[in-house]
């Protein structure tokens, strides 16, 4: 209830010790705002990086499959030239020196063709025919080549 006046200059000097630390203090919340601010943009700019670096490589590989099913196209094409369906076991052809069909016009192999001539080798052994027939297949999007080359063995009955 009665006011202890020898306490007030102690309390002046705490209150004046107080401002003048606030003071020193004022500026460095503005320092941490910028130095987080910095931080975050950075981390931002790399996460944008990582996305366009990871994007590039998932149209390369649809580029590379699709290069792929041409060659894939072109040896199964000379497979049916050599071993053609509808005929018995034993009647096999040689390897067929015609070129390979167009691919281009066929849904998701658009720009994309089998190489001529789709490589056939052959020989015999034990009355039994063994065949190689090599494929490469390329596709070509915006300037960027990708092709790719499929070998299969395959033997008479």
């Amino acid at each position: 209830m009665f006011r202890n006046f020898n306490d007030q200059p102690a309390n002046l000097h705490c209150n004046m010790q107080s401002i003048h630390r606030e003071k020193k203090q004022s500026g460095s919340a503005l320092v941490v705002a910028i130095f987080i601010i910095i931080v975050i943009s950075l981390l931002g700019a790399a996460l944008v990086s990582i996305l366009d670096s990871s994007q590039e490589s998932v149209a390369y590989e649809v580029q590379g499959t699709r290069a792929y099913t041409a060659a894939q196209s072109g040896v199964q094409w000379q497979l049916g030239q050599i071993f053609p369906a509808g005929l018995a076991s034993d009647a096999v052809n040689g390897c067929s020196g015609a070129a390979p069909p167009v691919i281009s016009n066929i849904d998701g192999l658009e720009n994309c063709v089998i190489f001529n001539p789709v490589a056939c080798s052959e020989f015999t052994h034990d009355n039994v025919r063994y065949f190689t027939v090599t494929s490469t297949g390329e596709c070509t999007i915006d300037g960027e080549i990708t092709s790719r080359t499929v070998e299969v063995e395959a033997r008479s009955l």
